[in-house]
């Protein structure tokens, strides 16, 4: 199969990280930017915050903590998951257009091609489902299932319950019924327990510094492409 696509037989159970894999970017970190960008107060919350939860964020051991702190200040006095995925909405209706350009092309030949195969592909991601889904209805697979990160209310804002993160993100696939995993698409080294896990992995648009971390850990001859994200990694 052309595209990176590794092959796959009928029925197979294939997984799909999000951000930087089917999303040039973050795609939880931009929605959060635009919540805490909507408020001069919040800002300037973010901004006091930063020394503190940026480096939390950027540490895998503790990046669920600096995250929540984002999504802490991001939608403080929001006390609804039903009215925080609408704020999704309106967030992705409204940047519809660089939304749209940042899916990635190849990468969603290959989703579709696996989808035609008849295999069962789920999406596998750190930023909340609802996020996912509406920017995947853009490409018309918004029934495709989506696992990532619960938000809820939480000390007076929606914060992260369940970080579909690393191992996490492994016990919610199987806990979905997802036990056996063919192939596994990912950029993240946090994913290195589905990616270990799947029969196939395949590193799409990994960070420059993480490739030989990536060919040391995994089978050999795993593949390792970039899939259009251009600041990334991988084979063309």
């Amino acid at each position: 199969m052309d595209a990176g696509a590794a092959p796959a037989s009928i029925q197979d159970v294939v997984v799909f990280d999000f951000d930087h894999t089917l999303y040039d970017g973050d795609s939880g970190t931009h929605l959060f930017k635009w919540l805490i960008a909507r408020n001069p107060l919040r800002v300037l919350a973010a901004l006091i915050a930063t020394p503190v939860l940026g480096p939390m964020a950027a540490w895998l051991p503790t990046r669920r903590r600096g995250i929540s702190g984002y999504v802490w200040i991001g939608t403080l006095g929001l006390h609804d998951a039903h009215r925080f995925d609408t704020w999704i909405d309106r967030y992705v209706r409204e940047h519809a257009p660089e939304i749209r350009a940042r899916l990635l092309p190849k990468a969603l030949e290959v989703f579709a091609r696996h989808r035609a195969n008849g295999d069962r592909v789920v999406v596998a991601t750190g930023a909340p489902p609802e996020l996912a889904r509406a920017i995947l209805a853009f490409v018309a697979h918004q029934d495709v299932p989506v696992l990532g990160t619960q938000v809820g209310p939480k000390f007076g804002a929606m914060m992260a319950l369940r970080h579909c993160h690393a191992e996490e993100k492994m016990r919610m696939l199987r806990e979905a019924g997802y036990g056996g995993i063919d192939v596994a698409y990912s950029d993240s080294s946090a994913d290195l327990p589905l990616l270990k896990a799947a029969r196939k992995p395949v590193v799409v648009n990994p960070k420059k510094s993480r490739i030989e971390m990536f060919r040391r850990v995994l089978p050999a001859g795993t593949p390792i492409l970039n899939w259009g994200c251009e600041d990334r990694g991988g084979d063309a």
